[in-house]
């Protein structure tokens, strides 16, 4: 089946079909997809679909570049997010409020980013998604009428694609590069964790190494992928927590503008203003930690606690793991090393 074009517009042409004939994990609803439009919806799937098994309620990504801007489970919308989108605190449904919390972890990485939801889409998602900015999404399935609201985003380039919940991945995973045929088994099953940091395993599981996410109440509140340097990761996912939490400083008004984008960015010029930010942000605790490799030093676990993290779990097993869990008894931090890493390319 043909693709609108390889990972950037200049490959073509490019195509994709199932592994096994007659057995696909989706299906094209509206639009032609991307390759990176693929990746993303089938990372997205398998984080949602991961999410909402372990949890027993509605799950919601958003992806740009093949990682999670922000990954959630169903929850309560704070004032800052009704501000944000609109929204009432107390009427809004669990899948729409999933996707709003997974969104508002990074809302400026979010715009233009792919939906993933692990249950069918209602017209009440369907209206949200109306009037935020995004590429697509994958869901499960769409109740009546939702197609058809969703598929005239974007002048009728909104790519709608149906997950398949049945569908078992081969045991083993093969690709093809630069001549080269690699394979390995299918990465599945999950640390021995709960709670957030359950959520944050698999949040991590789905995003390009190194990655770290930092978690609260059901909800990502930082990401960081790509990163060569660990380090560097936590202090880039820490500083979207910060900025998370000043968007909650009373000072911060309730935006105004119409479109919501705009209204996203005068939170966060809101945000960067708010006087005394240290002593705001020295509030913040009770957030957990998941880092998909081995932390290799001790200023992560010092990096991370700046944040309001209070529990940390990483695979262990490094030269420096018992300095990591010094650190972490020093500074009051409950540490889980899993023994089981985490890492994506």
């Amino acid at each position: 089946m043909r693709l609108r074009y390889g990972m950037n517009p200049h490959q073509t042409p490019a195509t994709w079909e199932p592994v096994e004939a007659g057995t696909a994990p989706l299906r094209v609803i509206s639009g032609l997809p991307s390759y990176v439009n693929l990746l993303d919806a089938i990372g997205g799937w398998q984080l949602v679909h991961e999410a909402a098994l372990a949890f027993d309620r509605p799950a919601a990504a958003s992806f740009k570049h093949v990682s999670p801007a922000g990954a959630a489970v169903a929850g309560p919308i704070d004032p800052a997010m009704a501000a944000a989108y609109r929204l009432s605190p107390s009427g809004v449904g669990a899948l729409t409020g999933a996707y709003a919390r997974a969104r508002d972890a990074d809302p400026k990485s979010s715009y233009g980013d792919f939906v993933a939801v692990s249950h069918p889409v209602d017209l009440e998602l369907a209206d949200f998604l109306r009037g935020v900015v995004s590429d697509g999404i994958i869901a499960p399935g769409f109740e009546p009428g939702v197609v058809a609201a969703l598929a005239a985003k974007k002048s009728g380039r909104f790519l709608i694609l149906e997950a398949n919940p049945s569908f078992t991945p081969p045991p083993v995973e093969v690709r093809e590069v630069y001549g080269l045929r690699l394979t390995q088994p299918v990465d599945a099953g999950l640390p021995a964790l709960s709670g957030d940091l359950l959520l944050g395993a698999v949040i991590t599981r789905y995003t390009q190494s190194n990655s770290v996410v930092y978690v609260r109440d059901g909800m990502a509140l930082g990401v960081g992928a790509g990163q060569q340097s660990r380090i560097d990761c936590t202090a880039l996912a820490g500083a979207k927590v910060d900025t998370w939490w000043l968007r909650r400083h009373p000072s911060v008004p309730t935006p105004s503008p119409d479109r919501l984008h705009d209204r996203v960015n005068a939170q966060l010029a809101a945000a960067a203003a708010v006087p005394d930010p240290a002593s705001w942000l020295a509030r913040l605790d009770g957030v957990a930690f998941v880092s998909d490799g081995a932390l290799p030093f001790a200023d992560n676990v010092a990096e991370a606690r700046r944040h309001g993290v209070s529990s940390i779990a990483e695979p262990g097993g490094s030269t420096r793991s018992a300095e990591i869990a010094a650190e972490c008894r020093r500074r009051g931090v409950e540490l889980i090393q899993t023994g089981r890493r985490l890492f994506r390319h």
